[in-house]
């Protein structure tokens, strides 16, 4: 453990150094020693790197930059301590996020935030009030030409972001929910969907996306995507169940009634999820359809759920 040690300390050490080849060298030392040696991460976050790790995200090379963002991955696996202490360290994640001419650095820096917000339920409000990451991983999912690993990264980053409540307002304020339905709406693959769709649910659980579901047209977009006939993946379908039921809880009457109005195909979407979702599937699907036969009990669907089933006795807990 000893040479280990003294191993961080060297390599860490050449951080500070002029030149720009041993930096470098050194960086790629600590990017594959902390990726393959678990034991040397805490080691070399004690070593001090993490202050040189987070300057060198503000640098202009491509291979340095993502060098340090994904030593900074692999130490939020086991120091997240350490970084979040680091002054600064959060709002150079957010200049690499927006700034950062490498891909890899992107998708680094954005899954290093989700790994801190996955870890640690005290991050969540701490990087929610960060308002220019919201801000960068948002404009992350807009862009016409981001790789699909770094949307990935950034959807994982913002279900984090969404899962302290108090979160969902500022990214409803920063146009998340617009974001979110055009992603769904233009890109076909499964796992962009599922992730856009999850994090949409999440954020659906605050008063203020009753109005900006209605404006962006989500609440269509969902009730599309619980109609059979578009081929939507179980976890996808079970995801606008959440965020449907979200809305309604959240909504007030208004979100109430939008979720109501849906039509026949919607109703027959949740029905099914009633019988063949997941446990917790399930249990969503059964609680947004009584809130669809409480506001239309005259839906044929409604009335043949209502002789077949007996909402009393699916005592499935959320």
């Amino acid at each position: 453990m000893e040479v280990k040690r003294r191993t961080a300390r060297n390599l860490v050490a050449k951080l500070s150094s002029v030149s720009e080849q041993t930096r470098t060298e050194a960086l790629c030392e600590l990017r594959l020693i902390s990726k393959h040696d678990p034991e040397s991460r805490p080691l070399i976050a004690d070593a001090g790197a993490v202050p040189y790790l987070s300057e060198t995200l503000y640098g202009s090379s491509p291979t340095i930059q993502e060098n340090a963002a994904s030593t900074l991955l692999n130490l939020s696996i086991t120091s997240r301590a350490s970084l979040m202490s680091t002054r600064g360290f959060l709002d150079a994640l957010s200049h690499a996020l927006s700034n950062s001419p490498s891909p890899s650095a992107v998708q680094a820096c954005a899954a290093t935030l989700h790994s801190l917000l996955i870890a640690e339920e005290s991050y969540r409000p701490i990087i929610g009030s960060k308002r220019d990451i919201l801000y960068s991983l948002l404009s992350i999912i807009t862009a016409n030409n981001a790789p699909p690993r770094s949307i990935k990264d950034a959807l994982k980053a913002l279900f984090g972001i969404a899962l302290y409540p108090l979160n969902r307002a500022s990214l409803v304020g920063l146009g998340a929910v617009p974001a979110l339905v055009a992603l769904i709406v233009r890109d076909a693959r499964m796992g962009i969907v599922e992730d856009a769709t999850a994090v949409l649910a999440q954020i659906a659980g605050c008063e203020e996306s009753e109005e900006a579901m209605r404006k962006a047209g989500g609440i269509r977009v969902l009730g599309d995507l619980l109609d059979e006939g578009t081929g939507a993946s179980e976890r996808t379908r079970e995801n606008a169940v959440a965020a449907l039921l979200n809305l309604a809880r959240c909504g007030g009457e208004k979100g109430k009634k939008e979720v109501s109005d849906m039509g026949g195909k919607v109703i027959e979407g949740i029905t099914d999820l009633t019988k063949n979702g997941s446990a917790k599937g399930k249990a969503k699907a059964v609680e947004l359809l009584k809130i669809v036969v409480d506001g239309d009990g005259n839906a044929k669907e409604v009335r043949d759920f209502r002789s077949n089933n007996s909402f009393d006795s699916m005592n499935y807990s959320i």
